[in-house]
């Protein structure tokens, strides 16, 4: 079960060492903070690069989240664990974990290693009829969540349901060569 802990954004990764030196491997599953791929142009050529798809937050698995909370008071870093109902954390679930895994592919080919916390660009190709149109990827059959796609800067803006609130996320996606 995934639970959401809010941290400084830029300290993401300096959270999660704190978090596996400190607490046993047995009281958590994963920790991560997802991340995307982009292409961002620089001086008229494409690079790659990889940003924070949701700065300020780490995702953490548990399926002991009392024990986990208590370890957490070790951790020396600003930390909250998001989502309390009454006196238990509420678990990322539904419509959350759901775009979640299924923008880093946890249910498909998974991706390289390192990687499997990443959002990959997707493939969208412009038909000059239909207009554009995703081929492949995380943002396929994501239609109505898809608000708009911005050709020129190869990222497409989609609109998500996180911890009850709408939240706007930029994905990269790759233009296809017409054939």
């Amino acid at each position: 079960m995934y639970y959401v802990l809010q941290v400084a954004p830029g300290t993401e990764t300096k959270t999660e060492t704190h978090i596996s030196n400190i607490l046993s491997q047995d009281l958590y599953g994963e920790c991560f903070h997802p991340t995307r791929h982009m292409r961002k142009k620089f001086h008229g050529s494409w690079k790659d690069i990889h940003e924070k798809l949701l700065p300020g937050y780490v995702f953490i698995t548990t399926d002991d989240i009392r024990k986990l909370y208590i370890e957490l008071q070790k951790i020396p870093m600003l930390t909250k664990l998001l989502g309390k109902e009454d006196e238990y954390y509420a678990q990322l679930k539904g419509r959350d974990a759901e775009w979640l895994e299924r923008l880093m592919d946890r249910n498909g080919s998974g991706g390289e290693a390192g990687q499997q916390h990443e959002v990959s660009l997707s493939q969208v190709s412009v038909d000059e009829g239909s207009g554009v149109r995703v081929v492949s990827g995380p943002l396929k059959d994501m239609d109505g969540m898809i608000k708009k796609i911005n050709l020129h800067k190869r990222m497409a803006e989609v609109e998500v349901e996180f911890m009850n609130r709408r939240t706007v996320i930029y994905l990269g996606i790759e233009l296809l060569e017409k054939k």
